[in-house]
């Protein structure tokens, strides 16, 4: 695996270990989608999104040099109501690479060695499909892997977003109940188009 490709699997990796918490999370009380949309944007800008109303926004611990995330920063947003999960992490590429904003070989390479690492984390992790996606508008270049396995004690759909600019490389993972298909589509088209 390249280096890269390891930074990558760390940083959605220790996103994933985040989600111990995620229990948590649903046992709390419903907000009754209160809280407002949350306005998300990274890589400079040039991957920018909304979530709907009834997130809310948690800052995830500060990246770990042990673990390859040195520099790391990244946010969980969490919907009691729905019961779903949206993590964002940003990093700086550890090697110095400068790549376009859809470059194929880094982003092709890069999420086929996470999907390796991430049938590893999660046993029963099932690759549903992959996508190789261009935004409209950006130009901005993303691979999409969805999955389904059982991650904070049920059975959940995730898709994995990796995009990458400059010096810049930036993961989403979203993260719902397997029995919400309909309601996951439509937040990851809302992300992937960036509205």
């Amino acid at each position: 695996m390249s280096l890269l490709s390891k930074q990558a699997a760390a940083l959605v990796l220790t996103a994933i270990t985040s989600l111990l918490v995620m229990p948590a999370y649903a046992a709390q009380p419903k907000t009754g989608g209160g809280a407002p949309e949350q306005k998300v944007s990274m890589l400079g800008g040039k991957f920018n999104f909304t979530l709907p109303k009834g997130f809310t926004a948690t800052p995830l611990p500060a990246g770990d040099a042990a673990q390859g995330t040195a520099g790391a920063k990244g946010t969980m947003y969490s919907n009691a109501t729905s019961k779903t999960v949206v993590i964002t992490a940003e990093n700086t590429i550890i090697d110095g690479s400068n790549v376009k904003d859809d470059d194929s070989t880094f982003l092709d390479t890069t999420m086929a060695d996470f999907a390796v690492q991430k049938t590893k984390a999660l046993p029963d992790a099932r690759i549903l499909s992959e996508k190789s996606l261009t935004q409209k508008g950006t130009g901005l270049g993303l691979r999409q892997l969805d999955t389904k396995a059982t991650q904070g004690g049920g059975p959940t759909l995730d898709t994995t977003l990796l995009g990458a600019s400059g010096t810049r490389m930036a993961v989403v993972q979203i993260i719902s109940r397997a029995s919400d298909t309909a309601g996951h589509e439509a937040l990851v088209k809302q992300i992937v188009t960036g509205q």
